[in-house]
């Protein structure tokens, strides 16, 4: 307990130092943050109280004195098993003691090696894809239908049948159930616009990657793209409900140069043109609806106040009219009931109707609409679209396989700036999120390591000491970042919380090792004599430490099932 109190401490204290800024940071990374930071820091002080009050309370229960070269394991297969394990052991220390050895004479050479992982730390580092969270299997997806603008809800009930047939015939390994709806979706209400949420089985029925929910919507999209009658998207919900309609990325292409509605439609048809022809990019779609016939009706208001009828009166005729007006309660059965005017359906069916409809002047003559007001149709938006109070439209798309969000965000923002003057864009949804994220991640990891150094220097009252900890990092964060790398997983957060995780056992690591240094040159050994014995006694328990840790964390880099693409960074 002596040899390891301060270091028990100097552990507790540098990993409580890399996650405690992770609790305050905000937005929507920063829940994910702080759930992290706690849980970890409230698990490694339990610990360290145990490995101090507990563990040394049951060793001198437990352990008894032996005689000298009394072998504790004689017989049975795991004392082979043990025997096998020190064996190979005691012969690596043998050879990692004799590289340390030699290392003392030839400084630059080992430098040169040092610079040498940390250039490779930092290549693999850059050259990691950026994502926000990954795209989980979440056991259903989303389909939605859009036909041309004026088609009938019976062509969209022909194509929702088409995409019922699909899943429930050619994806029935992977699907269990549809539900289809028709007049309505995520991109307005109307009878050329539908729904479908396609339900898959569970799990564990899905084992390989065929069938889980990219490979089925990717599927889907194949078999959609031969649909003549309108356009139809499959997709998966995005990782936090909360932040959008699906996964991918989500667009505002903005007209902030005051062009008017058709220019902001012809930006919106050329960047769709470009992100079909481009590879890193797929499902990309206006999420709203094609401009429609309207019908518009001009009032003259000078003619209207020479005939003495006012606009409110004209106002009240078109909403009664055509929609209705409360008007009175009546009482029938002991119930009050509502009364509301409206005209006749045979009077509001066609355009031309208007014409016949009159208007009460301040005289209480009837004047026509006619005498007023004239009508014709035009194209238009139906729904009126902004975005930080700027004219928009909304597009949606997603990143092709095997191409991170970050990848396929940098590309729709290479093809917007080949946009007229006057068109602009902005993210939102996840994707503003994951742009939040990566600003933030360079201070998270500043602070942290800022904070880990000035905790390091204030135990040990030295600013050699911390300077030699950050100096272990690169050694622990070059084999975490090629192992993503291999895995071809994105820098997410995630990611960002596993390097940091990385960042707290590499500077335990060092921390064992260079306490017993301290503690052996204030004995009077030297720095090289005092260096070898620390290297020939804590490598052990770095090792047996570092193995604990492996074996606890690799089921969730091999997990599957839900939630198996957030555990695996």
């Amino acid at each position: 307990m002596g040899q390891i109190t301060s270091a028990l401490w100097g552990i507790a204290t540098v990993l409580t130092a890399v996650f405690l800024p992770m609790a305050f940071f905000g937005g929507s990374t920063g829940v994910i943050y702080r759930q992290f930071s706690i849980t970890i820091i409230s698990a490694m002080i339990l610990s360290v109280l145990t490995a101090m009050i507990l563990t040394p309370a049951l060793c001198s229960t437990l352990l008894k004195p032996v005689a000298k070269g009394h072998e504790a394991c004689e017989s049975g297969w795991f004392c082979g098993f043990f025997r096998l394990f020190n064996k190979v052991f005691d012969w690596s220390r043998g050879k990692y003691e004799g590289i340390v050895g030699r290392s003392f004479g030839k400084p630059v050479r080992y430098l040169v090696v040092y610079g040498a992982i940390v250039a490779a730390m930092v290549f693999f580092f850059l050259r990691l894809p950026t994502a926000f969270l990954p795209d989980e299997d979440q056991g259903f997806i989303i389909c939605q239908v859009q036909l041309p603008a004026g088609a009938t809800q019976e062509r969209t009930l022909k194509v929702i049948e088409q995409m019922e047939q699909h899943f429930l015939e050619k994806e029935k390994k992977s699907v269990e159930s549809i539900i289809t709806v028709a007049g309505f979706s995520f991109a307005g209400r109307g009878q050329n616009m539908g729904l479908a949420f396609v339900r898959l089985k569970d799990w564990k029925l899905r084992p390989t990657p065929d069938l889980k929910a990219p490979a089925v919507a990717g599927r889907a999209m194949a078999a959609f793209s031969q649909y003549k009658d309108g356009l139809a998207f499959a997709f998966s919900p995005p990782a936090v409900v909360e932040l959008g309609q699906a996964n991918g990325f989500d667009f505002q292409l903005q007209d902030r140069g005051g062009l008017g509605h058709d220019k902001l439609m012809e930006a919106r048809n050329q960047l769709l043109g470009m992100a079909m022809k481009n590879p890193k990019l797929i499902a990309v779609r206006p999420n709203g609806q094609d401009d429609s016939p309207q019908f518009k009706l001009d009032i003259d208001d000078v003619r209207a106040g020479a005939l003495g009828v006012s606009l409110a009166d004209v106002n009240s005729v078109l909403s009664t009219a055509w929609g209705s007006s409360y008007v009175n309660d009546f009482i029938e059965n002991g119930r009050v009931k509502k009364v509301y005017l409206q005209s006749d359906p045979k009077y509001r069916m066609l355009p031309e109707d208007i014409n016949n409809w009159y208007v009460s002047n301040k005289t209480g003559e009837m004047v026509p609409f006619s005498a007023f007001a004239t009508a014709h149709w035009q194209y238009g938006s139906p729904r009126l679209e902004r975005y930080n109070g700027i004219p928009s439209v909304e597009i949606m798309g997603q990143a092709a396989p095997g191409v991170s969000t970050g990848e396929a965000m940098a590309e729709m923002e290479k093809m917007a700036a080949q946009l007229p003057p006057g068109i602009g864009y902005e993210w939102t949804g996840l994707s503003y999120e994951e742009i939040q994220s990566g600003k933030q991640a360079p201070a998270l990891y500043a602070i942290s390591l800022l904070v880990v150094f000035l905790s390091v220097a204030a135990l040990y009252e030295s600013w050699t000491i911390p300077f030699v900890n950050l100096l272990m990092l690169p050694l622990g964060l070059v084999g975490a970042v090629m192992a993503i790398t291999l895995r071809m997983l994105p820098n997410d957060v995630y990611l960002q919380i596993g390097l940091l995780t990385t960042v707290g056992l590499s500077t335990k690591n060092a921390i064992l090792i260079i306490q017993f240094i301290k503690d052996q040159m204030q004995q009077g050994h030297e720095l090289v004599e005092a260096t070898l014995a620390a290297v020939k006694i804590r490598l052990r328990p770095v090792i047996m430490t570092s193995l604990a840790f492996f074996f606890g964390t690799l089921p969730l880099a091999l997990t599957t099932g839900a939630g198996a693409a957030a555990r695996m960074p």
